[in-house]
């Protein structure tokens, strides 16, 4: 059973990893400037590229939970479905979020067409796509990924599965991600900024130790856990 421990705590550190790799390259600069109607149709392979990425995030994310909840169930089974259930409701919002990409594209594609495009018509439709999308990225996926990693980490901290530095720096480190939420939301910094370079810095640097720590070390399980 300790080997069946350590293979799925290395899988899950590989998925932690992947995570941020693939999270990394879902970002589209393009959408997130202020001539997104400008510069989404030419950035359209850009644009359907950072789809694909973001699709993958869903299972790697819920993945990763599911993959985790027979050990964590052993301390709470309710709080470990509520990780679970989270997770879910991000990979929803995930979705939701996806299937907005080509609504761009058809929208910059359109006005780029027109001699004399409609501006407030196009910016008019444009502010509505780019809110909902603030919406359903900055508070259903990060809010509902936050909301479920504090109960990770709390679960983490009270059974002692990883060293408490390491649970006690994943809940600031998703605590500052959530308020960064909330400033992208209300429009006081922006996504590819150093404000939020600095405010996302601690949680990935922190995933980044924990990936290396599932996979040299595994979760910390009690004779009766493992």
């Amino acid at each position: 059973m300790r080997f069946k421990n350590k293979h799925i705590s290395r899988i899950a550190g590989i998925l932690i990893i992947l995570g941020i790799v693939v999270g990394v390259l879902s970002i589209i600069p393009s959408i997130e400037g202020e001539d997104y109607l400008k510069e989404v149709y030419p950035n359209r392979i850009q644009v359907l590229a950072g789809a694909t990425c973001q699709f993958f995030l869903v299972p790697i994310y819920i993945g990763f939970s599911l993959l985790l909840y027979p050990f964590l169930s052993v301390y709470s089974q309710s709080l470990s479905i509520g990780f679970v259930g989270f997770r879910m409701i991000a990979g929803t919002f995930q979705l939701i979020g996806i299937i907005l990409l080509p609504i761009f594209v058809l929208l910059s594609q359109e006005y780029l067409s027109q001699t004399n495009p409609d501006l407030l018509f196009f910016q008019t439709m444009g502010d509505l796509l780019k809110s909902l999308r603030d919406y359903t990225n900055h508070l259903g996926v990060m809010l509902a990924s936050g909301l479920g990693n504090l109960i990770l980490y709390y679960i983490f901290y009270k059974g002692k599965y990883i060293p408490v530095w390491l649970s006690l720096w994943g809940i600031i480190g998703n605590l500052l991600l959530m308020l960064g939420s909330f400033l992208l939301l209300y429009q006081l910094i922006d996504v590819i900024s150093t404000a939020y370079g600095m405010i996302s810095a601690p949680i990935v640097l922190q995933e980044c130790v924990l990936a290396i720590w599932l996979i040299a070390k595994g979760l910390n399980l009690k004779p009766e856990e493992v």
